[in-house]
């Protein structure tokens, strides 16, 4: 359901939350309005910025699709490979009339385990439907609460956790300032392109990431691009 960059490999993104084929309600496909200021700070602020935004041309952060839909996309491809992920994902979305809540909460559990998912991912798939039926989480007031709240509120629904809320947030939301401290491809990415490949500390990467405010989504981005562009040369040179 969403295409977070276009043109390009996203190895190194979690793609597993952010694709999906599955009918929805259309969610307008936007380009953040912050990038192009974003990406002027954050090259006036920091020499790996510097180095790598002009590197990546016009590709951006991008959203569209539907919330209920990216989470759920998020529970499906929880600990398996995006193959299976997609293969899961595709029986999963033939099963109801619609991908919405209220038709999530009218399957049979024997034909959701048939479609591939384990009793605790059925369990989780659930638990978001009846989240999002019953009005717990507060969609349409997201535009105008705190990143924290919003993260607050996902993070009470079963089978998500802090940095599945903080990617709803960067791609999804396309919140400017979030710095999703427990991505291990952040991490890698910091420390390739600042510390010449040592382990990298939290304390390390907020200390990097200072330079970043108050747009640490997009110098994220761009790092994890960065890495892409890194394994990509690393299988070419083999």
């Amino acid at each position: 359901m969403t295409k977070t960059v276009k043109n390009a490999s996203t190895s190194m993104l979690p793609t597993h939350l952010l694709e999906s084929d599955a009918p929805a309600p259309p969610h307008v496909n936007t380009i953040p309005s912050y990038w192009a200021d974003a990406c002027v700070h954050l090259v006036k602020k920091d020499r790996v910025m510097k180095r790598l935004i002009p590197q990546f041309g016009d590709a951006c952060l991008q959203s569209h699709g539907d919330a209920f839909c990216t989470l759920a996309r998020s529970i499906v491809g929880q600990q398996i490979s995006v193959p299976s992920a997609q293969a899961v994902w595709n029986r999963f979305v033939a099963l109801p009339e619609r991908m919405t809540p209220s038709h999530v909460l009218k399957l049979k559990v024997a034909d959701m385990r048939a479609a591939g998912l384990s009793p605790r991912k059925v369990e989780y798939l659930v638990d978001l439907a009846l989240h999002f039926d019953s009005g717990s989480v507060h969609v349409t007031d997201w535009a105008a609460m705190e990143d924290e709240a919003i993260i607050a509120e996902l993070v009470a629904i079963r089978g998500i956790a802090r940095w599945t809320a903080e990617m709803f947030l960067i791609f999804y939301l396309m919140r400017p300032n979030v710095l999703p401290l427990d991505d291990a491809g952040l991490i890698s990415g910091i420390s390739h392109n600042y510390f010449s490949g040592e382990a990298v500390s939290r304390s390390d990467a907020r200390e990097v990431a200072a330079a970043w405010a108050p747009y640490c989504s997009v110098a994220t981005w761009y790092i994890w691009r960065s890495m892409d562009s890194v394994a990509a040369s690393t299988v070419m040179a083999a």
